[in-house]
């Protein structure tokens, strides 16, 4: 399992924050991954994903790029940012933001 360290402001944070390593091994859960999905970290978050899911993370740790999508779940919709973290440039593992987001949202164009 990779030693991950994540500056102390991630530990509170008000969105869900859960690392995992190349072998797909959580190794930082922040407090609100941690009510949200249970203590994992040192446990394979494989077991809880399907086949499509698997596809997505193994793109993810081999090609890079990003996987953002958004879900509602008991009522309340979450925007999903899923990313691999590098060390030196290489693939370490990947991280996943999970945030909370109002049903309706402003959306602005800037230039």
């Amino acid at each position: 399992m990779e030693n991950i360290n994540l500056p102390e402001w991630a530990k509170e944070l008000d969105c869900a924050v859960t690392v995992c390593d190349r072998e797909c091994v959580i190794c930082y859960q922040n407090d609100r991954s941690i009510a949200v999905n249970g203590p994992m970290t040192g446990k394979s978050m494989l077991p809880c994903h399907n086949e499509r899911s698997k596809a997505i993370i193994d793109r993810l740790l081999t090609e890079g790029g990003k996987n953002v999508y958004t879900i509602s779940k008991r009522g309340v919709r979450k925007l999903i940012y899923q990313t691999p973290w590098r060390r030196e440039g290489a693939i370490g593992g990947i991280v996943e933001l999970s945030l909370e987001i109002p049903e309706e949202m402003p959306h602005y164009l800037r230039s």
